[in-house]
This record gives structure tokens, C-alpha cells and sequence, in this order.
């Protein structure tokens, strides 16, 4: 397919490239001081990472639309096949299965599972008659997201796990179902979470009786939900003594950080510290103490946030909280303007995936979200993420390109 350059969203791809060249200057500065040469060059790898991820993106916007239309479901199925393989064969670390090891390189088949969900789904949405509310429509979206997460849950992996349920819900209100009954969806979970305290869970059973009666959902629909909200409360010491020790741990550093403070509430107190002793200005590249000192833990990873409040202050942080919100509204406008529902499902589900990561990647370094080790698109040190990322963005380029095809 020939393409007319002058026609690709230039506002968009210069956004991309200037978040991710910040990136690499954070993760020089973050490793700067390490000990090992290895880790003081990590930003040089990353620099390679952002050539391939940029060739891959060249690739992904030369791609005929129909082609990605036509293959959605048979690249989700190979996507569960690798998910199955790396629970056999792949290289175990820190006692998780998550990854492919190819000499340095290294792959995670969740990374790719993401993309071939969104397209799975994209396709379903767009093509399906059935309405908004149909159970039909609602188990089979529901299953073919389950599936892959249920597999990287056996990896384990709980925090790229949850991305899978937000695409789910993000395709489902933009393919028109009502707020409504997301809400009712997700109150389940709520119920798992307020379950923890009789008093707690009273009060909000009391609220979901009153909301069920004030918006009517159907009979059949609401009883359902309720039977749902009792049964997830009753199971919630079930599924705490189910967590692994680590998992409780995080939960509970994450509401108390100070509970801790050596251990798993370690990170979360000197993040903050790091962002905090910024200030307006920052302390100026390669002069964040924390950074400098080795206080601050997986810095040019999870934390490279904290970097950069440290480093660069308020303003810095600013800068790369605007950029991440243009490439937000931008895609959200291009997803307004597909007039073929395909196209504009898949702007929605990637635009989901790296709105949720960048969510929770800042919320774990402010305490804000448990930390759970999802990196910040673009920014964070990481191979596949940064393919993953500009993979997506190419997707929505590609979708802007063919805005007026059917």
C-alpha cells in the first residue's frame, strides 16, 4: 500500500517520539550511577528498542486495514498459544513464567495477547447484530477476554491481567452499552472489596438496592446482580486466603506504607520522597539524590516517574502529563471520526490500554494504586512494552489514515 506521508497524524507521532526520547534520557539519568556497566547502558538498549519500535510502527501503518479486519481472530488464537507455551516452556524469574528468552532478547506473550484481544474484540463489536444488552452478545465478548486472562493469571501476573478487563469494558460503552450496567458489571468486585467489613458491605448493599431500583436495569437482570453481589462477598476470605503472600502484602503496604517500611512499603514511601523533594523545579538531571544514592528501587522501570518528579519537578512532570494527554484526546477524536466501526473499536481499545497503564503506573509512584508493576507507555525502560506502545499508536495512525472507509 503506497502511502501519502503528508496525510499521517504528524501532531501524534511527534507527540509519541518526544515522550519516548524523554524516556531514554530518564533511564541515562536513573542507571547514571549504577554500579554495573551493564545497568549504566541500559539507556543505549532502549535507544535500540525505540528503532525497532519505530520500524514495527512503520510496519503496522503500511498494513491494508481489511487485512488486520480479516486475520483479528486467527492472531488472538495464536495469542493463546503462545500464553500456553511460556506456562511450559518459557524462562522462569522471581518464580513467575512470563517470558521468552531469545539470547538478550526477551518477549512476553501478554504484550502480544493485548494487541490480538483488541483486535478480537474490535471485530466482534463491528460486526455483530446482536444488541448492547444481549447476554449473548455480553458471554461472548466475556469469553473471549477470560481466556487469555486466565492464563496470564497462571503466570502469575495480576496487574497486565486487569488491562484485558479494561479493554472488555472500554469496547463495551463505546459499541453502545449504558453506563448503567457497567456500573451493575463491575459491582461485583466492589462487593468483593466492601465485603471485607460487615458494616461496609451493608452500607453498600443498601446503595446497590437503591440504584437498582432507580435505574430498573429488567427483573431477570437485576436479580442476577444481586444474587452476583452476595455470592462475591460471601467468598471474599476465600479469595484473600487464596492470594500469595506477596499479593497480601502489597495490598496491605499499599493502604498502610508504613506497615512495611524495609520491605514492600518501601518503594511507595521513597517514590514519594523522590517526587516530593522535586519540588517546582526539579534538582536537575543526573542530581536526584534518591535516583543518585540507590534509594529509590526499579527506578528506570516502574518508578521512572519518580525520576523525573525528582529531577525535573513539577514542571517536567507537566510536560509529560500533557503529552500523554494529547495523545489521549487525539485518539479519542480519530475514534470519533472512523466511519468504519472496526477502525473505530480498535482506536478505543488501544487508546484503553495505554490510558490504564498510564493510570495506574503514576498512581503507584503517588500511592495512589497499588503497585503492580505496569510500565509507563513510552517512558519506562522495557522492550516489548515500547513495541507494544508504538504497535498501538501505529494502529491508531493507521485507523486516521482510512477515517473515511466503511
Amino acid at each position: 500500500m503506497t502511502l501519502n506521508y503528508r496525510e499521517l497524524d504528524w501532531q501524534l507521532i511527534g507527540s509519541v517520539l518526544l515522550l519516548s526520547f524523554i524516556g531514554i534520557l530518564l533511564i541515562m539519568s536513573a542507571q547514571y550511577y549504577a554500579d554495573s556497566v551493564f545497568e549504566r547502558t541500559y539507556f543505549e538498549r532502549q535507544l535500540l528498542w525505540l528503532a525497532i519500535a519505530v520500524f514495527v510502527f512503520a510496519g503496522v501503518i503500511h498494513l491494508p486495514l481489511r487485512l488486520l479486519d480479516f486475520s483479528a481472530y486467527l492472531l488472538y488464537g495464536l495469542s493463546i498459544v503462545l500464553l500456553v507455551l511460556v506456562l511450559l516452556v518459557g524462562t522462569p524469574r522471581m518464580g513467575a513464567s512470563r517470558w521468552f528468552s531469545f539470547g538478550p532478547i526477551n518477549f512476553a506473550p501478554s504484550d502480544f495477547a493485548k494487541l490480538a484481544l483488541v483486535l478480537a474484540l474490535s471485530r466482534f463489536f463491528a460486526y455483530t447484530k446482536l444488541p448492547p444488552v444481549s447476554k449473548r452478545r455480553l458471554a461472548f465478548s466475556a469469553m473471549l477476554t477470560i481466556i487469555p486472562v486466565a492464563l496470564i493469571i497462571k503466570q502469575p501476573d495480576m496487574g497486565t491481567a486487569l488491562v484485558f478487563f479494561i479493554i472488555l469494558f472500554a469496547l463495551w460503552f463505546w459499541s453502545g452499552l449504558s453506563p448503567v450496567y457497567l456500573v451493575l458489571i463491575l459491582s461485583p468486585l466492589v462487593s468483593l472489596v466492601a465485603a471485607s467489613h460487615w458494616l461496609a458491605w451493608a452500607v453498600y448493599f443498601a446503595v446497590l438496592l437503591v440504584f437498582l431500583f432507580l435505574f430498573r436495569p429488567g427483573f431477570l437482570f437485576g436479580v442476577v446482580m444481586v444474587v452476583a453481589n452476595l455470592a462475591f462477598g460471601m467468598i471474599t476470605p476465600f479469595v484473600w486466603n487464596r492470594l500469595a503472600d506477596y499479593q497480601k502484602l502489597r495490598i496491605l503496604t499499599f493502604l498502610d506504607p508504613g506497615l512495611d517500611p524495609r520491605g514492600a512499603g518501601y518503594q511507595i514511601i521513597q517514590s514519594k520522597i523522590a517526587i516530593g523533594s522535586g519540588g517546582i523545579w526539579g534538582k536537575g538531571l543526573l542530581h536526584g539524590s534518591q535516583t543518585r544514592l540507590d534509594f529509590l528501587p526499579e527506578r528506570h522501570t516502574d518508578f521512572v516517574f519518580s525520576v523525573l518528579g525528582e529531577e525535573f519537578g513539577l514542571w517536567g512532570s507537566l510536560l509529560v502529563l500533557l503529552l500523554l494527554a494529547f495523545i489521549f484526546y487525539r485518539a479519542i477524536r480519530i475514534a470519533a471520526r472512523c466511519r468504519s466501526r472496526f477502525a473505530s473499536n480498535l482506536v478505543i481499545g488501544a487508546t484503553a490500554i495505554l490510558l490504564f497503564q498510564f493510570f495506574v503506573n503514576i498512581g503507584m509512584t503517588l500511592g495512589f494504586m497499588p503497585v503492580t508493576g505496569l510500565a509507563l507507555p513510552f517512558v519506562s525502560y522495557g522492550g516489548t512494552s515500547l513495541v507494544l506502545s508504538w504497535s498501538l499508536i501505529g494502529l491508531i495512525v493507521l485507523a486516521h489514515y482510512h477515517w473515511q472507509e466503511y
